[in-house]
């Protein structure tokens, strides 16, 4: 019998051995070809993958700024590999910010969906979303050029090659892993550079929002001011018709039992004029009369009325630099803006306080505004919260109860400051007390002293007044008026009528004109033209808004006026009355 037992080392055995290490060298190979061939394909994919995610995080803040020629660059140096066959960078809406393609390439027409790497024959295509944060800004595009599949199989085909390739492929995984490390830590630095540049894009938005914010509040304080100029001109119009009407009322009826009605309708006149003159500080179109003022004693002479104006469980505190620079303001209109801070801050503080004034001169530093008198009125009072203190200036707008402020102090203070050619702020929190800042640049020029200027009544006794004034309503009052005052009055109700009356045969002794006037021909044009027509003639200006800059230039009259200014105004004019030179040889 024989024995079947094979032994270890017999040639059966070993040509089994043999067969079957071949066998299993050609199945390893196989297998090692296919496991290569999963890597190849792996590490192309995550390739593609962190060279699309990398030119997404390089591009993002082109895309966020729709920079075209950056996100062109970005993709001209990736398209510099001779690999990529196309390369794209899409914005928000689809379309494409930047592309590159050479021969093999095509592009999608639009924006494909983020998805992960897809191979196609000898290419592989990817999309990785570009995004700040959880912000999607667009989209990149890659396709890269890889080996065609005999070819990757072929490489590690051969049965006697497997270890080589074997140690081929462990040595180009070390490669691989090593070139990944080198993308992973460049990923790492870009990431950190996009984080950078993301934090950077948030501090400009965000300074960007609060300068459109404030763009958006002066647009609107504008819009306001403009408004309430226009209704305040056609307002004094009508209180200059209700004005006039009630004095010659009180001059010509007998009926003294009139007396009282006439005197409150005045009495609505007068409240009605403040008003208006409100508004018109708000809107910055009041006619102001700027000059040389020292602070200081202008502060100190109104402390009185100031504290008058407080309540005895406030406590009133001046500190005023010695050295005060001048500033050059409408006294009477800063003395009132002082008035109108201390009365707020007085309500402001329903149980007590203090309140304090300083002054302050700053000199201007380079890149900074100029020399400046800082003026600030500081209380212990409740404070204001965001929202009141960004509509603290805003004409009508009030956290008083009804009756108890109209809301067009602070507003008058910001109309007032603003025309000045200040500034104005506000400080405030709830609990901490408020402090309204007003600055004015220094004025280069001394105060003068105030004089006292006799005042006198006046009589027409007959001259002869051209009186231009277009609202029929106002000119009837008015002519009655001057009539009444012993002046003869000749009324247009135009510039052009007036202008051409001035042209005419008729000779006059003054011209009383309003400014605003429909046509080409403004009471100020009127002015000159009669200027250049008859050198000397008296001429007084009314109005009751305007936008054009009144100086010296002319005697202004604001609407609604009453009779004793018309007759301080006009005085004298009877005895200055108008001569033409004499003709040669006349």
């Amino acid at each position: 019998m024989t024995d079947r037992t094979e032994n270890p080392g017999s040639p059966v055995a070993l040509t089994r051995l043999a067969l079957i290490g071949a066998v299993v060298l050609a199945l390893l190979s196989v297998l090692l070809t296919a496991y290569n061939d999963h890597v190849y394909r792996s590490l192309k994919a995550e390739e593609a993958t962190t060279q699309a995610e990398i030119l997404a995080a390089s591009v993002a803040a082109a895309v966020a700024f729709d920079d075209r020629r950056v996100a062109q660059d970005h993709v001209d140096a990736v398209g510099r590999s001779p690999r990529v066959l196309a390369v794209a960078v899409y914005g928000q809406d689809g379309a494409a910010l930047a592309a590159f393609t050479r021969d093999g390439g095509t592009l999608p027409a639009q924006a494909p969906e983020a998805a992960p790497p897809r191979f196609e024959d000898r290419r592989i295509s990817v999309a990785a979303p570009v995004a700040a944060g959880e912000l999607g800004l667009g989209t990149v595009w890659l396709s890269l050029e890889t080996d065609p599949l005999i070819i990757r199989f072929g490489r590690y085909a051969a049965p006697a090659l497997t270890l080589a390739m074997a140690a081929l492929l462990v040595a180009a995984l070390g490669r691989a892993q090593a070139a990944l490390a080198r993308a992973n830590a460049e990923l790492a630095r870009r990431a950190d550079a996009l984080g950078e540049t993301n934090r950077q894009l948030t501090a400009e938005i965000a300074q960007r929002e609060a300068a459109e914010a404030n763009l958006r509040q002066a647009q609107r304080m504008e819009a306001v001011g403009q408004m309430t100029g226009g209704l305040a001109h056609d307002f004094n119009n009508l209180l200059q018709a209700l004005s006039g009407c009630l004095q010659l009322i009180a001059r010509r009826a007998p009926d003294a039992g009139l007396e009282g009605l006439i005197e409150a309708g005045q009495q609505a006149v007068d409240r009605g004029a403040k008003l208006t003159h409100q508004l018109l500080a708000f809107a910055r179109r009041q006619a102001l009369r700027p000059e040389p003022v020292a602070l200081a004693d202008r502060v100190l002479g109104m402390a009185e009325l100031l504290a008058r104006a407080l309540r005895a469980d406030i406590r009133m505190e001046l500190d005023l630099q010695p050295d005060l620079w001048p500033i050059e303001v409408d006294p009477t209109q800063f003395e009132l803006a002082i008035l109108n801070l201390v009365v707020n801050a007085r309500d402001a503080m329903p149980g007590g306080g203090v309140l304090r004034i300083e002054a302050r001169n700053v000199h201007g530093a380079d890149g900074e505004a100029g020399d400046q008198v800082v003026i600030a009125v500081r209380d212990t009072g409740t404070g204001m919260p965001e929202a009141v203190r960004s509509r603290a200036f805003e004409p009508f707008f009030t956290t008083k109860g009804v009756g108890r402020g109209s809301g067009l102090g602070l507003s008058q203070v910001y109309g007032f400051v603003q025309q000045s050619n200040g500034g104005i702020a506000i400080d405030s929190a709830v609990g901490e007390g408020t402090a309204v800042i007003l600055r004015f640049p220094r004025s280069a020029k001394v105060p003068a002293i105030a004089s006292v200027t006799a005042r006198r009544e006046t009589s027409g006794q007959g001259a002869r007044l051209l009186l231009a004034e277009d609202d029929p309503i106002v000119g009837a009052i008015l002519t009655a008026t001057l009539e009444d005052m012993g002046f003869t009055v000749v009324r247009a109700a135009s510039g052009e009528e007036a202008a051409d009356l001035l042209r005419g045969p008729t000779r006059f002794d003054g011209l009383l004109s309003d400014i605003v006037m429909p046509g080409g021909l403004s009471g100020i044009d009127l002015g000159r033209l009669a200027r250049q027509l008859h050198p000397g003639l008296p001429i007084v200006l009314m109005t009751g808004y305007s936008e054009t800059v009144v100086t010296d230039e002319f005697q202004v009259l604001a609407k609604p006026f009453g009779r004793d200014d018309v007759s301080r105004t006009l005085a004298g004019l009877a005895d200055r009355r108008y001569r033409d030179p004499p003709s040669p040889g006349g």
